[in-house]
């Protein structure tokens, strides 16, 4: 029924439409055609010249209004050089549009219809199409020049001291994985997944390298001015590493690790005194639609210095210790002190 009245309603108004529209036609003709179609033309001409004066002076109030407000400045290394590739993308693309629009809205307007002008007919010119053709593929060049440079320097080797984090999306959060003191994450095969054995991660437990990595769900921490090196996964469909701040993003896709690097440039507490918001955080979010829960997959990084990572990372427990309990020196310890003490009582 609810379908029903949709389509009834948007029968009706295309009704009223074409009723409003055979009515305009009439009246033209009671008025006069010739007469009324110029009255329009002129009307049309004005009405976009004032939509050109509105426009530019919209566009320079937001970009005045919003300009830095949004996100703010980068906070990586990286994200200064991307900001500024878009900045000179911005200004190269705006004089063009300034330019082309303007002339577009005032030639609607300066050579409206008029009796006393006979329309000029230039149907070529090879001059001028060379010239807007080569040009904006110099400059096209140029910015993707700039692009692919950046992109090789985000994805290429990452510096020797740059820490490592594994992250793992899945529907509808994410996962990070450390490396211990060992800076070696070991091997995980997806078939050992299994939160219900405290295995989320699949890691091979055979893999000396898995004893000391530390998992963690949907808090990623960071070291200011520290190069990371972000190890990217997905668990089921296709996400994307979404990291405004920083200005960087990656994909992340079933069983093909894909990677990326940055140094994070101001703390949390740094960022929130710049900000002025004191519920500030630094945010990574999926850039990808990953299905119904998608709006819901954001995820927090913490940046600290390195005495406040170190003390984080040696408060966690190694999940290989989480998921082999009897392995855990601390809980045979317990376990031996309870016995002793029900010996004695």
């Amino acid at each position: 029924m609810q379908t029903f009245f949709i389509v009834a309603i948007l029968g009706l108004g295309f009704l009223i439409t074409f009723q409003i529209a055979k009515a305009s036609e009439y009246v033209a003709v009671l008025r006069g055609e010739e007469k009324a179609r110029k009255q329009t033309n002129k009307v049309n001409a004005f009405m976009l010249l004032a939509f050109l004066i509105i426009g530019m002076i919209g566009v320079y109030y937001c970009n005045e209004k919003l300009k830095g407000k949004i996100l703010g400045e980068p906070a990586s290394d990286h994200g200064i050089l991307v900001d500024r590739m878009l900045y000179i993308t911005i200004a190269l693309t705006g004089i063009v549009f300034v330019i082309t629009q303007i002339c577009l809205f005032w030639f609607a307007y300066k050579y409206q219809e008029s009796d006393k002008r006979k329309a000029y007919y230039y149907p070529h010119n090879n001059k001028l199409e060379l010239i807007w053709t080569v040009i904006p593929a110099i400059t096209l060049t140029v910015l993707v020049g700039f692009g692919i440079f950046y992109w090789y320097k985000i994805t290429g080797k990452a510096p020797e001291n740059a820490m490592i984090v594994e992250v793992t999306g899945k529907q509808f959060g994410w996962e990070f994985r450390y490396p211990g003191k060992d800076g070696v994450l070991g091997k995980k095969y997806f078939k050992n997944v299994s939160p219900e054995k405290n295995n989320p991660a699949g890691q091979l437990w055979e893999d000396k390298y898995n004893h000391d990595d530390v998992f963690m769900e949907q808090e990623m921490h960071l070291v200011v001015n520290k190069p990371v090196k972000l190890v990217i996964n997905a668990k089921d469909v296709i996400h994307d590493v979404g990291l405004a701040h920083f200005r960087m993003k990656m994909d992340a896709v079933p069983g093909t690790p894909t990677t990326m690097w940055f140094t994070p440039t101001f703390t949390t507490k740094q960022m929130i005194e710049k900000t002025g918001k004191p519920d500030f955080v630094y945010e990574i979010s999926c850039d990808q639609m990953c299905g119904k829960g998608h709006y819901s997959m954001r995820g927090v990084i913490v940046v600290e210095t390195q005495e406040e990572f170190d003390a984080w990372l040696a408060a966690k427990k190694p999940q290989y210790l989480v998921a082999n309990p009897d392995k855990d020196p601390a809980a045979v310890k317990t376990d031996t002190l309870n016995k002793v003490a029900a010996v004695i009582n």
